[in-house]
């Protein structure tokens, strides 16, 4: 199914930022394709957002996900009464994580050196080559998210941004800039939600699209 065609069908006027949310998908694809997971980082109702994508990505958002046949295999092996359990409940999942989750780590960034390495430090610490780090900023220039961004560059993470207005200085980091066509912050975060469950049911398509 082509979910970015029915996204530029409902809202028209993201058409010209197709081609970037495409180009995002593929950053994304390539990475969980090989091994390496999604870093996502936010402030206000876009860290919601970050948590939002964590969830549609860790478990099913509209495909059934069958486990692994080794897996069954493997977990049986384990416990079998525990199996019958698990086998019907867990799901593969998109490695996702939403870096304001850490509330005790964030919190001691924040008490014992500075509040806006929080990020920073979580992708020095998550980071691998071959993840990606998707940075939400309605004006792309927060300050956490920047060096967020930097600390990801250098470490050779791929950088996505999902911002409004010009796109800010975030999008001189970045390797795809999503940004979207408007300029008042209400408008930019209504505007988020579609695109980033686009990239959510294009991800979830291709990964378990036998089901």
């Amino acid at each position: 199914m082509d979910y970015l065609q029915q996204l530029i069908k409902r809202y028209t006027n993201l058409e010209a930022i197709s081609h970037d949310i495409e180009a995002a998908f593929n950053i994304i694809t390539k990475s969980f394709s090989s091994g390496g997971k999604l870093l996502i980082a936010g402030n206000g109702g876009s860290n919601s957002d970050a948590e939002h994508i964590v969830g549609e990505l860790m478990k099913n958002f509209l495909k059934k996900r069958n486990l692994p046949d080794i897996f069954i295999e493997n977990i049986k092996k384990v416990d079998s009464n525990i199996a019958q359990y698990l086998i019907p409940r867990l799901q593969p999942g998109l490695p996702a994580i939403a870096l304001s989750c850490h509330t005790s780590l964030n919190t001691a960034l924040i008490n014992d050196i500075d509040g806006n390495i929080t990020f920073a430090q979580q992708v020095y610490g998550y980071g691998k080559e071959g993840d990606v780090f998707l940075g939400i900023s309605t004006t792309g220039n927060s300050k956490n998210l920047l060096y967020a961004a930097a600390t990801a560059k250098a470490k050779n993470l791929k950088i996505i941004a999902l911002t409004g207005n010009d796109g800010g200085n975030l999008k001189h980091l970045a390797d795809v800039s999503i940004i979207i066509p408007e300029t008042e912050t209400y408008k930019i975060q209504e505007l988020h939600l579609p695109v980033y469950h686009c990239l959510c049911m294009m991800l979830e398509d291709h990964f378990f699209n036998e089901f």
